[in-house]
């Protein structure tokens, strides 16, 4: 549980997050757009399907999403490993990856 330090209050904050899917059979894109109010982060990924599966676009659109997150997730944590860098913090040792490069 956060408890706020000294006499600051706890804040809440909300970040708006748009996912634009578009299907062009075979292929699936997801484009997702973060606004956190002080910055916009971009990410997209595709979803093909294999030609001799069955047609069932959601299983595109979950993978493509699924995918477009997962990159939008390494995209934040970049970020704040950039602005712990700014503010002179020491490098740490980066965690093992919970996946594989390409999912």
């Amino acid at each position: 549980m956060t408890r706020p330090v000294g006499n600051r209050l706890p804040s809440a904050k909300e970040w708006r997050l748009n996912l634009y899917l578009s299907e062009h059979d075979p292929d699936t894109t997801a484009r997702i757009v973060l606004d956190t109010g002080d910055n916009v982060l971009e990410s997209c990924a595709e979803a093909r399907r294999n030609p001799y599966d069955r047609d069932v676009p959601e299983i595109g659109d979950e993978l493509a999403a699924g995918r477009a997150l997962i990159a939008l997730g390494r995209e934040l944590v970049r970020a704040a490993a950039g602005d712990i860098k700014a503010m002179g913090a020491p490098e740490a040792t980066p965690p093992t990856p919970l996946w594989s490069p390409r999912e």
